[in-house]
């Protein structure tokens, strides 16, 4: 059976940013850059992408393409006799199932939240109602459980009309819906009352406010957040490497896709701190921020519901997006591994993703008694972990390692790979810092993520 393409260059960089852009991109980046020095972490930031995740990327997409296999089967293609690379297939079979148990519930929240906000649901609402509605949602196995399901059966229905047709139809319209939603609503919040002060605020750099957190505190931090936010290590993007033809070089398009995701990340800082600002609200306030105080401010601006709809569709985006993106690397893995139709992986996919993100779910009600990292931690939280600190590094560590070493496929193997197409190439005198100095810096990332996890 011939393996499928993508129609276009376009779909295929915006199904892999689509796939990096997430969640983390919207909350967690402004949130970071408001708490660690504004600009100073911006800049921090965009270095540590070049230099960390530009070249993993490109790694993976070289996998992919030069293999033509999900990455379930990538290594064993590339690699020599004898050798056991492949194991980290079914790693990263793994790893996707992992991220979608807990990914899927978020989501669900955000189709929950916009459903919420376009049906009035917060008008007249309270700062401390709006606590009260996300505690509420939380503590509803129901409710919990229709959204989760909602997004299971839609991603993966999507995802089984076919490559061309479902998944970079799809994604193209929501990628671009997106980017024009962020602008609009960019731009409403700079021109809210105080809404420059906002803007100095999260893009000026403010290396004092740097200095009192920490110099090393901000260089990590940076240094975290361009790691993850490619979710790199786990095929993500190999899978996409894979459906790609060779006429450009790898390199060139990890650099678009990085651009579109920080582009989304700065964009949101863009919405949300000119908002806070003009309601005198913290904006450092974490996860939170999304579900408790910008319900609050749209509540009290012109047109309020609309802009919360908006933004809370945009947010459904980002996060479906990446779900379908997950949905499909776990689908072609299984079609790879079983010969089985697209159609019939994806319905015995629907019921399995269903189960296995149940505990996900029950975590914040029927099954808050277990606590897997401590009081007051939930399933998702270990969930969380172990994509996180255990599968998304140590997983980069192998597709890093696979392509410098002579031991799995080689420099000159993967350079040629990487370098084959019009754009941008892999330059040779990198290949000291690619062999000797990055594992280093990705075994720093996993060693500080297993320290802040359980020594504080």
């Amino acid at each position: 059976m011939e393996r499928e393409k993508l129609g276009s260059r376009l779909g295929f960089i915006l199904l892999s940013a689509g796939c990096a852009i997430g969640i983390g991109n919207v909350w967690k980046f402004p949130y970071m850059a408001g708490q660690y020095g504004g600009g100073a972490f911006v800049l921090f930031y965009v270095f540590f992408l070049l230099v960390l995740g530009l070249p993993i990327m490109t790694m993976e997409f070289s996998v992919g393409r030069a293999s033509q296999k999900s990455p379930v089967q990538s290594f064993l293609v590339l690699e020599k006799p004898g050798q056991k690379w492949h194991l980290h297939g079914y790693a990263c079979l793994a790893g996707n199932y992992l991220l979608m148990m807990f990914y899927t519930t978020v989501a669900g929240w955000m189709l929950h939240y916009f459903y919420l906000t376009a049906t009035g649901g917060f008008e007249g609402a309270g700062p401390e109602d709006m606590d009260v509605i996300f505690n509420q949602m939380l503590s509803q196995p129901f409710t919990m459980v229709k959204w989760m399901v909602v997004v299971i059966v839609v991603g993966f229905l999507i995802c089984s009309i076919g490559l061309q047709n479902g998944l970079e139809r799809i994604t193209k319209i929501m990628m671009l819906a997106l980017l024009a939603i962020m602008v609009i609503l960019a731009g409403n919040s700079l021109l809210m009352k105080n809404g420059m002060e906002g803007l100095v605020f999260f893009l000026k750099p403010d290396f004092q406010r740097m200095a009192d957190i920490g110099i090393w505190e901000t260089i990590v931090g940076a240094m975290n957040q361009s790691f993850f936010t490619l979710s790199l290590g786990i095929g993500s993007m190999a899978i996409f490497g894979s459906y790609l033809d060779k006429q450009r070089s790898l390199m060139g398009e990890a650099v678009h896709v990085a651009v579109l995701d920080t582009f989304v990340a700065v964009v949101a800082g863009l919405i949300i701190f000119p908002a806070c600002f003009s309601f005198g609200v913290d904006a450092g306030s974490g996860p939170r921020l999304i579900f408790i105080t910008l319900p609050n401010i749209f509540n009290h601006i012109p047109m309020g519901r609309f802009w919360g709809s908006l933004f809370f569709i945009f947010l459904a985006f980002a996060a479906f997006s990446t779900v379908l993106a997950v949905f499909e690397n776990i689908i072609s893995s299984w079609m790879d591994l079983t010969g089985a139709s697209r159609f019939k992986v994806c319905m015995i996919n629907i019921v399995a993703m269903i189960l296995l993100s149940l505990p996900c779910v029950l975590g914040f009600n029927l099954l808050s008694e277990i606590q897997p990292l401590g009081p007051g931690s939930t399933i998702m939280d270990l969930e969380d972990f172990l994509v996180s600190n255990l599968f998304l590094p140590l997983g980069s560590l192998v597709y890093l390692l696979f392509c410098v070493s002579r031991y799995g496929w080689g420099w000159d193997n993967f350079s040629r790979e990487a370098n084959t197409g019009t754009g941008l190439k892999m330059p040779r005198w990198l290949r000291p810092y690619l062999t000797y100095l990055l594992p280093i810096l990705v075994l720093v990332i996993f060693t500080l993520g297993i320290k802040n996890t359980f020594f504080g």
